[in-house]
C-alpha cells in the first residue's frame, strides 16, 4: 500500500465499518451500565491520557452529548490540586500509578457514577491504576482499547495487568499495533486510527443510552450547541441539576 490520503481513507473506512457494525452485544452492555447510572442520578466519568483524552472530550461536555458527564484529565492536578505546571512537563507522567489516586481524590465522584476509560495500549500506569481504583471503589467500568496493540505489549503497571483485563465491558477500537495504519518503507507507519474509531464508539454508546432513557420515559439530559439560539440557556438549566458534580474547562 502506498502512502497517500486516499490510502488512509481506505483504511479508516474499513476500520469504521468494522468497529461501527461489530461488537453489538458489548455496546449494548456498555449502554446499559451508563443508562442505569444516569437514570439513578449518577455521572459518567471519562478518563484518558495523551490522545486518548479525545475520547473523554467526546463524551463530556459536547453538543449532542449527555450533560451528566465529567472529564478527568492529568492537568486536574494543576487546575484543582494546586500542583505547579512543571508537574506536567514530563511526558512520562501518564506512566505513574500514583497520579491516578490524586486524580480520583480531586474529581467530584459519587458512588452512583460509572466510568469510561480509554487507552489504545491499555498498559500505562495511570490508566491501569485508575481502572483498579475504580473497581475497588465499586464503580462499573467500560474500557475502550485496541485489542491488537494491547495483546502485543507488556503492561507497565506493577501488577502486570492491562486495562482490558479489569473493565466490566471492553470495546475494541480496531486500531492496529502502534495505532498508525500505513507502513513506511524505512520502518514505522503514518495515519493514526484510534481517535476516529473511539469517537465513533463513544457516539454510538451515547445514542444507545439516550434510547434507553426515552424508553424509560426519562427526558434525556442532552446538550444543545451553545452556538444556536437558546442553546446556552438550555444547557445552563440542565447543568444546574448537577452543580458540583460536573466540571467544564477550556
Amino acid at each position: 500500500m502506498s502512502v497517500t490520503s486516499n490510502d488512509y481513507l481506505t483504511v479508516v473506512r474499513r476500520a469504521v465499518d468494522r468497529v461501527g457494525s461489530g461488537q453489538d452485544e458489548k455496546k449494548q452492555q456498555a449502554a446499559d451500565l451508563l443508562a442505569e447510572a444516569v437514570a439513578n442520578g449518577g455521572v459518567i466519568q471519562a478518563f484518558g491520557c495523551g490522545h486518548s483524552e479525545a475520547l473523554a472530550m467526546e463524551i463530556a461536555g459536547r453538543a449532542g452529548g449527555l450533560v451528566p458527564t465529567n472529564r478527568i484529565a492529568l492537568r486536574d492536578i494543576v487546575l484543582y490540586g494546586g500542583e505547579p505546571l512543571e508537574a506536567l512537563a514530563d511526558p512520562a507522567v501518564e506512566r505513574s500509578p500514583d497520579i491516578a489516586h490524586r486524580l480520583y481524590e480531586l474529581a467530584p465522584i459519587k458512588p452512583d457514577d460509572v466510568f469510561v476509560i480509554a487507552s489504545n495500549s491499555g498498559i500505562n500506569g495511570a490508566v491501569v491504576e485508575m481502572a483498579l481504583l475504580v473497581k475497588e471503589r465499586g464503580h462499573k467500568l467500560v474500557a475502550i482499547t485496541s485489542a491488537e496493540h494491547s495483546a502485543g505489549v507488556t503492561s507497565r503497571h506493577p501488577s502486570g495487568r492491562k486495562l482490558g483485563e479489569i473493565a466490566d465491558v471492553v470495546l475494541d477500537n480496531g486500531a492496529p499495533y502502534g495505532d498508525a495504519a500505513l507502513p513506511l518503507p524505512g520502518g514505522g507507519a503514518v495515519g493514526a486510527v484510534s481517535s476516529i474509531t473511539a469517537a465513533l464508539l463513544a457516539q454510538q454508546i451515547v445514542t444507545e443510552v439516550v434510547a434507553r432513557l426515552l424508553a424509560a420515559g426519562i427526558t434525556p439530559p442532552v446538550y444543545l450547541s451553545d452556538n444556536v439560539p437558546g442553546g446556552k440557556e438550555h444547557n445552563a438549566e440542565i447543568e444546574a441539576r448537577y452543580a458540583g458534580r460536573i466540571r467544564r474547562t477550556a
